[in-house]
Order: structure tokens, then sequence, then C-alpha cells
């Protein structure tokens, strides 16, 4: 009952996705030119503290895999507000389908399109000095999973109360882009920043980009013994997971008799 509804959902994201080549285009180029531009630009004078051998582009290249799934998560929940306005959205909710399932088709159409997205790029990995073993590949694809989870768990959550594409899109502006910026993705941790560095320890996004950043540089047998690993998991799981009951304790209090949501 939960999983053909589910599964059809998350089939409508991925279809959609490919069927707007302007969407697909712009999702990859703005990563893509971030990643050029900013790391041409800071490329001669970054230096940081025991990273002295890595160059900028190298550094910030797994703030822009963290920044496809931001993005992915973004218009994943951001197309809520267009099945709403298009009466898609009262259809679902008045079929015999679970609500829960609204939630975990957007997450898991999410997800899907940020793999696609996301596992091209890992082949610029060698071009950049990164070398990726099979063991390697698999826990990046499972800190993309929990980012993605998080950033479309949460983006819902924000989506689901929104009137207008436009309103989603201030507060991406003001509180989604922040924590991707404050994640480490762009400058790394730096205790002498003060309540800069406060900011970025208790940012979520920043302990989700360790699950990517380790494996890229690590082997598996060295960065799973890593306490800061283990510490940065349970956070970025539990940021995940507490989103992703959130909003599925949202959608379900329709169930009991709370208002629909704004049209």
């Amino acid at each position: 009952m939960i999983l053909r509804p589910t599964l059809s959902l998350a089939r409508r994201e991925m279809v959609r996705f490919f069927r707007q080549p302007e969407r697909v285009v712009g999702s990859l180029a703005q990563p893509l030119l971030m990643w050029a531009l900013l790391g041409a630009g800071f490329a001669p004078s970054f230096r940081a503290p025991g990273m002295e051998q890595l160059s900028y582009i190298e550094y910030f290249y797994p703030g822009v895999l963290l920044m496809l799934m931001l993005f992915a998560g973004i218009f994943s929940t951001i197309t809520l507000i267009e099945d709403r306005a298009q009466g898609l959205m009262q259809g679902v909710l008045a079929s015999p389908a679970p609500r829960i399932t609204i939630v975990l088709g957007k997450v898991t159409g999410g997800i899907g399109v940020a793999l696609f997205q996301a596992v091209p790029l890992l082949l610029a990995a060698p071009f950049i000095g990164i070398t990726l073993t099979a063991s390697g590949v698999i826990w990046i694809l499972f800190g993309f999973l929990v980012a993605c989870l998080g950033f479309t768990a949460l983006g819902f959550l924000i989506a689901w109360n929104m009137e207008s594409t436009s309103g989603f899109h201030a507060i991406m502006s003001v509180f989604l882009m922040p924590m991707w910026m404050l994640s480490g993705a762009l400058f790394p941790l730096d205790p002498s920043t003060g309540w800069l560095w406060t900011l970025m320890i208790v940012n979520p996004v920043t302990h989700a980009l360790t699950l990517i950043r380790a494996p890229l540089y690590q082997a598996p047998g060295v960065f799973l013994t890593d306490p800061h690993y283990w510490t940065a998991l349970t956070i970025a799981a539990a940021w995940a997971g507490l989103c992703l009951l959130l909003a599925l304790w949202r959608v379900n209090r329709l169930e009991r008799g709370a208002p629909p949501p704004p049209r």
C-alpha cells in the first residue's frame, strides 16, 4: 500500500527532472561554475593548516558534491508547491494512499536525482589527484544518501506550508545556502574564528560533509577507526532522521483533522 505510490511519486520526480533540460543544465552548471571560478580565484591564496598539499580546487571538490545534494533536495521539494497549485497534491491527499507516501516519494525522487548528478562528477576525481577505490565509492554514496535525505526532508518541511516558489527561494537564500557555506565547503574549520567556528560545529551539514570528504582521502580502514567520523555520522544521521520524522509528522497531521495546507 505504501511502496507502490511511493515509487510512483519518486518516478514522477525523475521524469519531471529529465523533461526539463534547463533544470538539468542549471543544477549541474552552477556547482561546476562555482568550482571552476572559486577554485581558480582562491587557489593562489589558499593556505590551510595541515592541508598545505591540497590545492583549493581539490579542497573545494567535496563541497561541490555536497552542493549538488543541496540543489537536488531543494528542487525536488519546490515541486511540492507547483503540484499544489496545479491540483495534483489535492488528488494525492484524497487518494487511499497513506499520507506518508508523499514524503517518502519526494525524498526518494530527490535522492535519485541527486545521485544522477553527483555520480558522474566522481569521474573528475582522478583528474585532480584523488584516487578512488570501490569501497571508497560505496562510502561516498552513503554520505550522499545521508546528506540528500537531510536536505530533502528539511526542504519538504519548508515547502509544505509555502504558498509561492518565490517565498521558498527566499528561505533558501537565507537558510539553506548559509548552512552549506558554513559547512566547511568553502573554507576549513578554524577555532580562531570564534563564533563562526561555533556555528560551523553545530551545523549538521558540516558533519554531512565529513561523510563525503573522509572516503575521498582515506581508506575505509582508516576513517572507520576515527572517532571524529563516527561523531559526524551520528550527528548527520540524527539530523536527517529528525527532519524526515518531522516531515512525516507534519503530513500525518492532516489525518487528525488539521487544516489542509494553503493553496
